[in-house]
């Protein structure tokens, strides 16, 4: 397998990373057919456990992996690769049999006790055989991520996501007759075994990379691998402490809102079915394009690493702020869209065009979203991941204040859980950036932000326009699909008449690049 390019890694990763929301998106809409609005919000309830107690079992060692190896590989010492990968797999191991007991242990008493819908029991004990899975995995993908080869990870992604989507109807409606919670149960085993699948196609992927077998004594490299150990922690403990953060925080929100809501007078069916609307349905919605924000992080910790070492903060400059005009290039028509399509997208997708209210309520406040990971995977690669640490920290700390002031509050309600979320978000990117130009002297290229926001203002009048005047004796779905494509290609135009996406930029994705190369 040959290294790839930060682009051309970048861009294989956004590939799959479209295939994987599309069919992420496919997943939550055969699943609210299944088990409707009041199974989705106990799925959503317990899915946050599943986000805490997979970071929890990585430990953030993919980045520390991906770094160490990266870095080992220049220097063709394969010993310190093999131990690298002894360590980490020692360390998840172990990691992912208490966790998974934990975890069965706890299950009765979080329904019960932490949860106000003891329903989310089935779910939450499905979680467990997960958690080994997903810890030998990562050790698998931060290895892939450090020798810059994209296509295994990119691919594992997708995988998981077919397996768990052609299982996802089969198991829900299968167990739909013993109860609702049974249905949630079989949603999140579904999940289970698409992770499974794809960990047997990383291992395949994984044995073909190496040639041939490693020849090693295990206890003698586990012996010797104290040191490794100590630099993969220094690494990874702070980098697991934001995800971490993120983790807690995103389970500590289904608690916070169903009890913040119980104080406001909503009822426990009512309050599941409201979460289950803004945390199953819109979230995801909104977040759309956050595959591609994930793959410039996956990308830019490597090169950034690289090139701080050398001390070019020049090209440093150059790609963070590549990086950000793209994820806010993908993110702007994906508010122009979201925004502006949001009941008729709301009513195709989930049968829920209530929804698209909590939609008009946080869009507009997305475009900082996007620009969230590339700040964050710089900072990682800068060594800064302490100050990633406090920030992420502050922001989680402020939603859930915000959460619990807001949502306890009758005439907020779940709009309170929506604002807390906005602000959270907004606080914590500006700090991100806040940190990168205090340390690197980082400066924006106003003139894109200019521009970008001059294309989403002009798409978005397009775009109000077509939808209050434009095919109405069409059904809704040919109509909604059609508009969309012409705001797509109306945001494409503008991008290329106003030199938003260069030549080397298209030349990185795998077919145009070709085209691009034969009319040289």
């Amino acid at each position: 397998m040959s290294k790839q390019s930060f682009l051309k890694g970048s861009f294989i990763l956004m590939l799959a990373g479209l295939v994987t929301k599309i069919l992420g998106m496919i997943n939550k809409i055969v699943l609210s057919r299944v088990i409707g609005n009041e199974g989705v919000g106990i799925y959503m309830m317990a899915y946050p456990t599943l986000l805490l107690t997979v970071t929890l079992t990585q430990l953030g060692l993919p980045v520390a992996i991906s770094k160490m190896v990266a870095e080992a590989d220049v220097l063709g010492d394969k010993k310190k690769i093999k131990r690298i990968l002894v360590v980490s797999f020692t360390i998840v191991t172990v990691l992912s049999i208490v966790l998974a007991t934990v975890m069965v242990i706890l299950g009765p008493l979080l329904s019960h006790t932490v949860f106000t819908d003891s329903r989310t029991l089935y779910p939450l004990i499905a979680i467990s055989p997960v958690i080994p899975i997903v810890g030998i995995a990562s050790v698998l993908r931060g290895y892939f991520q450090g020798m810059r080869h994209m296509t295994p990870f990119a691919f594992s992604e997708v995988i998981e996501q077919i397996v768990r989507i052609s299982l996802v109807a089969f198991l829900a409606t299968m167990l739909m007759p013993y109860g609702i919670e049974y249905a949630a149960g079989g949603a999140m085993i579904s999940g289970v075994i698409g992770e499974f699948i794809s960990l047997l196609y990383m291992l395949s992927m994984f044995k073909k990379s190496i040639g041939k077998p490693i020849k090693l004594d295990y206890m003698k490299t586990l012996k010797s691998g104290k040191k490794t150990c100590r630099e993969l922690m220094d690494i990874a403990l702070p980098s697991m402490g934001s995800r971490l953060i993120g983790s807690i925080s995103s389970f500590l929100d289904p608690i916070i809102t169903a009890q913040s809501l119980l104080i406001a007078g909503v009822s426990t069916v009512v309050a599941t079915k409201q979460y289950g609307e803004l945390a199953g349905y819109v979230i995801p919605f909104l977040t759309l394009p956050s595959f591609i924000t994930h793959a410039l992080y996956v990308s830019l910790i490597p090169t950034i690493s690289e090139e701080h070492a050398k001390k070019n903060y020049h090209i440093i400059h150059f790609r963070l702020n590549q990086a950000l005009k793209m994820s806010m290039l993908s993110g702007g028509i994906s508010i122009v869209i979201c925004y502006v399509f949001a009941e008729p997208l709301m009513a195709l997708l989930y049968h829920s065009p209530g929804s698209s209210h909590y939609v008009y309520l946080m869009a507009p406040f997305f475009i900082v979203f996007y620009l969230q990971g590339p700040l964050q995977a710089v900072l990682q690669a800068l060594n800064l991941a302490r100050a990633a640490l406090i920030n992420s920290f502050l922001g989680a700390v402020v939603k859930l204040v915000m959460i619990w002031a807001l949502a306890s509050k009758p005439e907020f309600g779940i709009n309170g859980v929506a604002l807390g979320i906005v602000i959270s978000m907004l606080l914590v990117t500006l700090l991100h950036l806040a940190t990168v130009i205090k340390v690197i002297g980082f400066s924006l290229e106003i003139m894109d932000f200019v521009k970008e926001m001059s294309i989403i203002i002009a798409s978005g009048m397009l775009a109000t326009y077509l939808l209050n005047s434009v095919f109405t004796d069409w059904a809704m779905l040919p109509r909604t699909l059609t508009l969309i494509f012409i705001v797509f290609a109306f945001y494409l135009l503008l991008a290329f008449w106003l030199e938003l996406i260069s030549r080397e930029e298209l030349s990185n994705l795998p077919i145009i690049g070709k085209w691009i190369k034969i009319e040289d």
